[in-house]
């Protein structure tokens, strides 16, 4: 039997998915129904958090919490799980992978899809931590003005990313003339094209700022057109891009509690329920089309406030 066609080239073209989906058809024989599930699972999750080369528990549950924003069925999720577990555990059998990080991933409940957060503390430190790195840059800046170029970068996305909560998917579809700089507002365009307004604070509003005056300039050619955040070669960045970028300052930061992306964009929901927004409001601040995918974070917050009981009343 030969592997089942897709209509996805570029996902289809890595080595892993491919040998993956040789062993189901030679070694495993698995009908061709399932085999085309698992293909379009892993095609899923390759065209999300990019090759499948050194796959992190990380980038599963960014994907994970994507799949879980778009409102799919619990037993949809739970197959898609199943699918990356073979995945994982057969690569890791194999020796492509040093260990298997699906063992530490449980299927759908609700309680498994409890968003990880970032204490405040540890945003102050990641945040602060870019903006000496950035400071560091600028004496090197004659030098290597690219690389300095990429720390404001980086710097402004995380911040922006955390001010607003916004997916990384919209941040990097973000342009020049998305914001309303007098007001402090972005205009993003979220899922279905729809566009909300969404503020941000001065912290984000001095990152941006210095990229687009001294580090965008560097990066930005003929292909640039009107990107507020480019790559290295100049053109508009792409998501895996801002992706690793995050995962590597999340894990540089050395807590456990929250990686991938998705991390800021909890955090900045969990912090703004506990800070005494209320939920309409973080509903139309994340762009969620149901109220309910909004409720996750007041679970969120309640077990954090049960947790700082625990560990502060004399009496718990």
């Amino acid at each position: 039997m030969t592997p089942p066609s897709s209509d996805q080239d570029t996902p289809q073209q890595d080595p892993l998915l491919q040998e993956f989906v040789s062993h189901l058809v030679h070694e495993r024989g698995l009908s061709e129904h399932s085999i085309r599930s698992y293909r379009s699972d892993l095609t899923q999750l390759v065209q999300s958090q990019g090759p499948l080369e050194g796959l992190r528990l990380a980038r599963i549950r960014a994907w994970l919490a994507d799949l879980h924003e778009q409102g799919l069925s619990r037993s949809t999720l739970n197959r898609k799980i199943a699918s990356v577990r073979a995945f994982s555990a057969w690569s890791h059998r194999r020796g492509h992978l040093p260990e298997d990080p699906s063992v530490r991933l449980r299927s759908s409940s609700r309680s498994s899809h409890l968003p990880d957060v970032l204490q405040q503390q540890h945003v102050n430190t990641l945040t602060q931590r870019l903006h000496e790195r950035s400071q560091a840059g600028e004496q090197a800046r004659e030098q290597a003005p690219a690389t300095y170029a990429m720390t404001l970068r980086d710097e402004a996305m995380v911040e922006l990313l955390y001010a607003t909560g916004m997916r990384v998917s919209e941040l990097a579809g973000l342009d020049l003339s998305s914001f309303v700089s007098d007001r402090r507002m972005v205009r993003v365009l979220g899922k279905g094209n729809k566009e909300r307004m969404v503020p941000f604070g001065a912290p984000a509003e001095r990152a941006v700022q210095q990229w687009v005056e001294e580090g965008r300039p560097e990066l930005a050619g003929q292909d640039s057109g009107q990107a507020l955040f480019l790559g290295r070669r100049g053109r508009r960045i792409d998501v895996r891009v801002v992706r690793k970028v995050v995962d590597d300052q999340l894990e540089a930061l050395g807590t456990t509690a929250a990686r991938g992306p998705h991390a800021l964009r909890h955090s900045a929901a969990t912090h703004l329920l506990e800070g005494g927004a209320d939920l309409r409001t973080v509903q139309e601040l994340l762009g969620h089309a149901s109220l309910s995918t909004t409720q996750i974070y007041t679970h969120v917050s309640v077990d954090r406030l049960r947790e700082a009981y625990g560990r502060s009343h004399p009496r718990a």
